[in-house]
This record gives structure tokens, C-alpha cells and sequence, in this order.
């Protein structure tokens, strides 16, 4: 009966070691395909930068993730747990005649635990790997970003400045044409002032000698002033005008 007992045993721990490799087995596939698909949705938003790409969150990956590593984590466990205890099942007396048998199947499933236990490691070190460089990569596209934004902001500050240079010298070079216009009227006003004069004088020698001309010379007097007086508002209306275009 005690054999028979100790058969039964061996036997339930190697059904729940087959349960658990089996259990492995489809975890590692699904944990294997999320990694895929988390370097897959990286590259692809890494080709598209707009906010509408239908890819799985990151955040959602992520979790998906933690999830599943601590179940493996703890499948392993459990297998390595069994692994221990056939082992101890082999070293119970009454076990000698059966015991070549019974350490090659112990073998076995040492070695599928030892298969599953790398693959994992293997898979995980790989997705943080590819997590790790797309975060590394994500910071940089972003400073990249944030320095493109600030370097079209400044430019568009000194597009403006040039342009307020360039405003500020076309309206100092107009206010110097416009002094060299007036300085010229004023110079050539001067002239026919003193020509004016001259010929005032002349006149005046001349009207009295001849009367009669005297009363002449008054009316063209004053039809000089006359013409003096509009030619004066002409001459400052264009001025103001001049100066009024300067500084819009």
C-alpha cells in the first residue's frame, strides 16, 4: 500500500508539473506577442506623429505587462516548487529500483523549467530594452521639438525686428530728403529775396522820379504779398503732409 501510496504521489506531482509547463507555455506565447506588438506600435508611431494613430497606449502596454511577468514569475515558482519536491520523492527510500526511471523524468522537466525560465528573461530583458530606447528616443524627438518651436519663435521675433529696422531707416531717410528739400526752397528763397529787393530798389528809384509810376508800384506790391502769402501756406501745407507720410 505504501508503494502504491508513493506511486500516487509521484504521479499527482508530475500531472501538476505538466498543468504548470502547459500553463507556462501559453503565457510565454501571449507574453512573447505583447512584447512584438510593443516594439511594432513604437516603430509605427515613430513613422506618424499624429495624435490619430489607432495604436494600443503605451500605459496600457505597460500594465499589460507588469501583469503578466508577475504571473509568470509566479508559475515559475510553483514549478520550481514541484521540481523540488520530485526531487525530494526520488531520494525517499524505497525508490532505488525505479530511481534511474524517475530522475530521468525529474531531467525532463528540470530541463523544460530551465527553457521556460530563460525564455522569460529573455523576453523581459528585451522589452525593457526596446521600452528603455523609445523612452530615451521619446525625450529626445521632444527637446528636438521644444527647440524647432523656440527657434520659430525667435525667428519670427527678429523677422519682426528686421523689419522695424528696416521701417526706422526708410523713415529717417525720408526725413532727410525732406530736410534737403526744404533747406534748397529755403536757399533759393533766400536768392529771389534778394533779387526781389534789388529790383524793389530800383522801382523805388524810379517812382520817385515818376510819380504816376509810384501807384503802380503799390498795386504790385501788393499783389506780391498777396502771392507771397498763398505761395508760404503751399509750401507749409506740403511740408506737413511730407512729415505726416514720414511717420505713419
Amino acid at each position: 500500500m505504501a508503494g502504491v501510496g508513493s506511486s500516487n504521489y509521484w504521479e499527482d506531482l508530475r500531472k501538476q508539473a505538466r498543468q504548470l509547463e502547459n500553463e507556462l507555455d501559453l503565457k510565454l506565447v501571449s507574453f512573447s506577442k505583447l512584447c512584438t506588438s510593443y516594439s511594432s506600435s513604437r516603430d509605427g508611431r515613430r513613422g506618424d506623429t499624429s495624435d490619430t494613430t489607432p495604436l494600443l497606449n503605451n500605459s496600457t502596454q505597460d500594465r499589460m505587462f507588469d501583469t503578466m511577468s508577475v504571473e509568470i514569475e509566479q508559475l515559475l515558482a510553483k514549478l520550481t516548487a514541484v521540481n523540488d519536491k520530485m526531487a525530494e520523492y526520488t531520494s525517499t527510500p524505497g525508490t532505488a529500483s525505479l530511481n534511474a526511471a524517475l530522475m530521468h523524468t525529474l531531467q525532463r522537466h528540470r530541463d523544460i523549467l530551465q527553457d521556460y525560465t530563460h525564455e522569460f528573461h529573455k523576453t523581459k530583458g528585451n522589452f525593457l530594452a526596446i521600452r528603455e530606447r523609445e523612452d530615451l528616443l521619446g525625450s529626445v524627438r521632444k527637446d528636438i521639438e521644444t527647440y524647432k518651436s523656440a527657434s520659430g519663435v525667435n525667428n519670427r521675433r527678429t523677422e519682426l525686428f528686421l523689419k522695424e529696422h528696416e521701417h526706422l531707416r526708410n523713415s529717417d531717410r525720408l526725413m532727410d530728403d525732406t530736410i534737403s528739400i526744404a533747406m534748397a526752397t529755403k536757399e533759393n528763397m533766400t536768392f529771389q529775396r534778394g533779387m526781389l529787393k534789388s529790383i524793389q530798389s530800383r522801382v523805388n528809384t524810379l517812382a520817385n522820379r515818376f510819380p504816376a509810376i509810384n501807384n503802380l508800384i503799390q498795386r504790385i506790391n501788393l499783389r506780391k504779398r498777396r502771392d507771397s502769402l498763398i505761395l508760404g501756406g503751399v509750401i507749409g501745407i506740403c511740408t506737413i503732409l511730407l512729415l505726416l507720410y514720414a511717420f505713419h
